[in-house]
């Protein structure tokens, strides 16, 4: 846990490679010490069409889905610590934010398969 989902406007892949967003986004979670580093997990998903206001404009929103249990203010510093690392690329014309949201600790079901 987390799960990091990166969803952005495909005409930022001009400017930065997705890795490297990833890696930013890894970087800020291992930084909140809420999470140990094999526990994050992320990925990313590029959106060709897209409008904000009635315009195309670049963007780039960060999900962060983790177990419940964490603190408002743990979560608090998560976000800004991604958005921190976000805005480090330098990029303009852009909206950037960040959604953290708590799966349910109860209900919530993992099992990993390995080959053999």
């Amino acid at each position: 846990m987390p799960h990091c989902i990166l969803e952005y406007s495909q005409n930022l892949e001009q400017e930065v490679p997705p890795a490297d967003l990833l890696e930013a986004i890894k970087s800020a979670c291992v930084a909140s010490a809420i999470f140990s580093l094999d526990d994050i997990k992320l990925r990313s998903f590029p959106y060709k069409s897209f409008l904000t206001g009635g315009q195309e404009d670049a963007f780039m929103h960060v999900t962060i889905r983790m177990l419940s249990g964490r603190t408002q203010e743990q979560k608090k510093q998560l976000s800004h610590l991604i958005l921190e690392a976000l805005t480090q690329f330098s990029l303009t014309d852009v909206s950037l934010s960040v959604e953290m949201c708590d799966m349910d600790r109860e209900t919530y079901a993992k099992k990993v398969v390995l080959s053999q």
